[in-house]
């Protein structure tokens, strides 16, 4: 008889074991959205834009995060798995902002805590989409100076196949400008290396902040991600420009890019995300209009655009 008590109240814990470990256990998505303990919130609210159900992921123009950053468009994950039965174009977003930059692995920001409300009567209207009709055509004539104080523009490529993009040296965010610094920092690295196409390929970053991007805030941003053992510092592949307010919305119109600086103090900088391959014959090939794009997919572009 106590054989079978004890038998079954092994059962009994074994059983409790098991539910407590289901109950207890994390699953992927709560791993994914873990933050550390040093990991910063904040309030923010926003409207949707577009959503990518597929990849769980959506583009929402937010307003200003007050301590944070200024207003931005920009594509974000929710920790909220039922916000994609309900999210769609055009509804507004509540939401904490989670930022955690001490992360290893998965997103180092995302939204949680989620209030969705489903806009009426087209209040809010989304901004209508970019056009990316750019490719094959003649890029435009502009005038830009680099990080070294130099004068620069398209004739300065002629004959090579180059890559550009935007950027402000402020923007905090990983998945915006600091990826594509990262980017076309790691590809000048790779590119200085190699014979054959350090000299038929180049890489110009244009900041879209003349207020604060000096030729010189220029320069020690890009050295800061070559690092100190690139071979690339002296930006003959990766060249940073700036230039007057005018030129710059000449060039960000030309080829899809939004931007808006705060009339007050020109400060503030809500934005997409433009990433255009040029050929030796000056003609845009492609234009990444996010920043899903890779390393190795632009650099593919590049190839090609050589070999045309």
């Amino acid at each position: 008889m106590k054989s079978i008590v004890r038998n079954v109240t092994t059962v009994v814990l074994l059983a409790v074991a098991a539910l407590l470990s289901i109950q207890c256990a994390p699953s992927g998505d709560a791993e994914r959205y873990t933050a550390g303990p040093n990991a910063e919130r904040y309030e923010m609210t926003g409207v949707v834009e577009s959503v990518d159900k597929k990849n769980k992921t959506a583009m929402i123009r937010h307003d200003d995060i007050p301590g944070f950053m200024e207003p931005m468009t920009m594509k974000f994950e929710f920790k909220d798995e039922w916000v994609w039965d309900v999210l769609k174009e055009g509804s507004k977003v509540s939401a904490v902002l989670v930022v955690d930059n001490q992360k290893e692995s998965g997103p180092t920001f995302w939204l949680e805590n989620a209030n969705i409300v489903e806009s009426t009567r087209g209040e809010d209207p989304v901004p209508p989409k970019e056009d990316v009709a750019v490719e094959g055509k003649q890029v435009i004539e502009f005038s830009l100076t680099d990080q070294d104080g130099e004068q620069l523009s398209p004739n300065d490529f002629e004959g090579k196949a180059w890559a550009l993009t935007f950027i402000y040296t402020e923007c905090p965010l990983p998945e915006y400008c600091i990826l594509m610094s990262r980017n076309f920092s790691d590809l000048a690295n790779r590119i200085t290396g190699d014979e054959e196409l350090s000299d038929r390929v180049r890489l110009l970053s244009i900041s879209f902040d003349p207020n604060k991007d000096t030729p010189e805030k220029l320069r020690n941003y890009g050295l800061g991600y070559l690092g100190r053992e690139s071979r690339a510092m002296d930006f003959k592949i990766w060249k940073l420009a700036v230039g007057d307010e005018q030129e710059i919305r000449k060039i960000a119109d030309f080829f899809g890019l939004f931007y808006k600086v705060s009339d007050e103090d020109k400060a503030q900088f809500d934005h997409s995300l433009r990433t255009v391959v040029i050929g030796p014959d000056g003609k845009v090939r492609k234009v990444f209009a996010g920043s899903d794009w890779t390393q190795e997919e632009l650099l593919e572009e590049l190839r090609a655009a050589i070999e045309s």
